[in-house]
């Protein structure tokens, strides 16, 4: 399983969109997705409507990656089966910006939804670039 990092930008609005929540959460990505084993994908979408499964043919110049525990994997796919058809929370994009916006319980925005699954608390504070962060830091052990 990985986390699929989007970093390139769209046109138009959709463009637009990308840049503000690459300056807002202070990193290059503006969406992701968790990729299975099998191939199939699973984010929450606004253009797809909110949370869903399907496949994506990645283009490498466009995504970045970073492998995930195989364990994690099975918790993550019942998930996102348990929630498929919920919105998308694109009012829930404006906490990062207004803090007084409160987090949605039922409607989710990508980085949100997948932090859920993968079992973190508090998974509304995760952009895409801050979830990116929290599941590559590694803790250093002393020798």
């Amino acid at each position: 399983m990985r986390l699929a990092l989007y970093k390139a930008t769209r046109l138009g609005l959709q463009g637009i969109y990308s840049r503000v929540v690459r300056w807002v959460d202070g990193g290059p990505y503006s969406h992701c997705e968790l990729l299975f084993s099998d191939g199939i994908s699973a984010s929450s979408s606004y253009i797809d409507g909110g949370v869903r499964c399907k496949r994506i043919d990645y283009d490498p110049t466009h995504w970045d990656f970073i492998d995930l525990p195989d364990a994690m994997e099975p918790a993550a796919r019942a998930w996102f089966e348990r929630h498929a058809g919920a919105k998308y929370d694109l009012i829930g994009n404006l906490k990062f910006v207004a803090w007084f916006v409160p987090h949605s319980k039922s409607r989710w925005f990508c980085s949100e939804a997948i932090a859920a699954a993968l079992g973190m608390p508090e998974s509304w504070r995760y952009g895409p670039s801050g979830l990116a962060a929290a599941v590559s830091w590694q803790p250093q052990h002393a020798t």
